[in-house]
C-alpha cells in the first residue's frame, strides 16, 4: 500500500520491451536505499516489484494488463518518473489509501496558471466517473491529489508548488495522459451495495 506522496522523481535507464510485457530498470537513490528484490515501489502510482537491485538502478517487469491500462509502455530512457516506496507500518499517513492498481489514464485538458500555482483539469473516463467526488481523493501519476472540481467528462485538480516542483505533474504538457487511480473505498461501497440489491431483490 502507498500514499500518494512522492518521494523523489527518479528516470528511466533502460526498457527491453517483450511480446506482451516489458522490463523496465530505473534509476532512485532514495528509493533503493533500503530496497531487496521482491520490494514494491510505485513507479508513476503503478506498484511494481523489484526484481534486481544494482546500486541505484532497479528492475521491474511490467506485464500486459499494466501495460493495457497504464502509460509505463510509452516510457522511453530517460523519462522522469515518480517513485514512492510502499508504506511502513509505523509511518506517516500523508495521503490517503492507494493501492498502486491503475484504473486508466486521462488526458491533460487545460493548464491554468496562478501565482505560485497552477489548476489542471483532465479527461475523466466515463467508467471512473462514479468514483470521483468534489473533495474526495485522487491519484494522478501517483500524486495523492484533492479533486477541486468534476463533472461526467472532466475533473479539476491544483498543484502546489511542492508538486509542480517534485513531481512529473509540473512537466505535464496538455494531451499528455497521465495515470489514474480512483478511491477504493468507492469502489468496494458499490460492490457491497451491488451485493446487498442483488440479495434482497431491490432495485439498482
Amino acid at each position: 500500500m502507498f500514499t500518494g506522496i512522492v518521494e523523489e522523481l527518479g528516470s528511466v535507464t533502460e526498457i527491453s520491451p517483450a511480446a506482451d510485457s516489458s522490463r523496465l530498470t530505473v534509476r532512485g537513490q532514495l528509493v533503493t536505499s533500503d530496497a531487496q528484490p521482491g520490494a514494491s515501489i510505485a513507479v508513476n502510482g503503478v506498484c511494481l516489484t523489484v526484481t534486481r537491485l544494482d546500486g541505484a538502478d532497479f528492475t521491474v517487469d511490467v506485464m500486459a494488463e499494466t501495460l493495457r491500462r497504464s502509460t509505463l509502455g510509452s516510457l522511453r530512457a530517460g523519462d522522469p518518473v515518480n517513485l514512492e516506496r510502499a508504506m511502513r507500518a509505523d509511518g506517516r499517513f500523508g495521503g490517503h489509501v492507494v493501492q498502486g492498481h491503475v484504473d486508466g489514464t486521462a488526458t491533460l485538458l487545460e493548464r491554468e496558471p496562478g501565482d505560485r500555482w497552477e489548476v489542471v483539469r483532465l479527461s475523466l473516463p466515463g467508467a471512473l466517473a462514479a468514483y470521483v467526488v468534489e473533495k474526495g481523493s485522487v491519484t494522478l501519476d501517483g500524486v495523492s491529489l484533492t479533486v477541486a472540481a468534476v463533472d461526467d467528462e472532466s475533473l479539476i485538480v491544483s498543484l502546489i508548488p511542492e508538486t509542480l516542483a517534485r513531481t512529473t505533474l509540473g512537466a505535464r504538457a496538455v494531451g499528455e495522459q497521465v495515470n489514474v487511480e480512483v478511491d477504493v473505498l468507492a469502489k468496494y461501497v458499490e460492490r457491497l451495495l451491488a451485493a446487498r440489491f442483488e440479495a434482497t431483490g431491490a432495485p439498482q
